[in-house]
């Protein structure tokens, strides 16, 4: 079975790629590496640089290789900033998933999985359901359940058939720890690795689930041999919520370094956000999930042996207005 994985580059895409290799694909990975790193692809599969947003490309790829399966993991996933930078994350979020979705309806494709996001809830009382109505806060969050209804009108005309998934505060090895907009795990490793305060927007108190990668990344992976998933909608990742504060207390001890934490003016975000998982687990089989501590270990051994990385600036802010201090480019 042939396989395309967009965004493999990066966090998430690395290691769906690696277990769908492991599940006998042979995979191509699509990354623009706008985000993620070419070291992080496995050698076993073939990788294409270039953007989802390149519909010629997209329509090469698909003829060159006649994918029976696509995951779709391809996205600037930055919640916060995509207020100040909505052309970018319409045209990279959504315009690209469609190129996609053009392109599978097109080659016949079995089936098309995608990493939308736990964004599309907003603000609800958590846990947050499957069949709770998306209120998506912001525009990333618009985008990815844009994408979700799409997937939905073209099974219903077309018959593709689609898995999503609605994964949260996901965090462990190949992490873009030099992404100042997103990832905070990663955020406050890489800041601990300068000697840096550790920022917080807000008291800290707010709270998620997070969820280490191999809790996650192979669900997703073998999906596609699961037929009571197509057509369906799962939250996946941790059950246990934490507060910020709580997340920053765990990275300083598996960091073995004592920081100081940085509260910030609060920025607009979903204070209280983790899932309900009854549904993967109907369908995919109970597992037992890696505990917080264990998890930021492994991703603190990661990061200690990689070393820091240059903290990356969005050059092209589109709306400066509200625009946390932060985050500017000269900050």
């Amino acid at each position: 079975m042939n396989a395309l994985v967009t965004g493999g580059a990066g966090f998430i895409g690395a290691h769906v790629t690696k277990h769908a290799l492991e599940l006998g694909m042979n995979v191509v990975v699509l990354d623009d590496l706008s985000g993620g790193f070419e070291d992080n692809v496995d050698p076993r599969a073939t990788f294409v640089r270039g953007s989802i947003e390149d519909n010629a490309l997209v329509q090469q790829l698909f003829e060159q290789y006649d994918f029976d399966y696509v995951y779709h993991l391809a996205a600037y996933a930055a919640e916060g900033l995509s207020h100040f930078i909505r052309r970018f994350n319409y045209s990279n979020n959504l315009l690209g998933s469609i190129n996609l979705i053009n392109a599978a309806v097109n080659h016949k494709v079995k089936c098309f999985v995608f990493t939308s996001s736990i964004a599309v809830y907003g603000e609800q009382d958590p846990p947050m359901v499957e069949h709770m109505h998306p209120q998506p806060e912001d525009p990333y969050g618009v985008a990815k359940y844009a994408v979700e209804m799409d997937l939905k009108c073209a099974h219903e005309m077309f018959g593709l058939d689609y898995i999503i998934f609605r994964p949260h505060n996901v965090y462990g090895e190949y992490q873009n720890i030099g992404d100042r907009y997103r990832n905070v795990v990663g955020i406050f490793m890489n800041q601990l690795m300068q000697d840096r305060e550790l920022t917080v927007f807000g008291d800290g108190k707010q709270t998620r689930a997070f969820s280490y990668i191999d809790d996650v990344a192979p669900v997703i992976a073998r999906s596609v041999n699961v037929p009571e998933a197509y057509n369906e909608v799962f939250n996946i990742g941790a059950d246990q919520e934490y507060s910020v504060n709580t997340l920053a207390e765990a990275v300083m001890t598996a960091m073995q370094s004592e920081g100081k934490l940085q509260h910030l003016p609060p920025r607009n975000e979903v204070e209280h956000a983790y899932a309900d998982h009854s549904k993967v687990r109907r369908i995919f089989g109970e597992q037992d999930y890696t505990p917080l501590n264990e998890g930021i270990q492994k991703m603190a051994d990661w990061a200690k042996a990689h070393g820091a990385r240059a903290s990356s600036t969005f050059e092209n802010i589109e709306i400066e207005e509200n625009l946390p201090p932060s985050w500017r480019i000269n900050s």
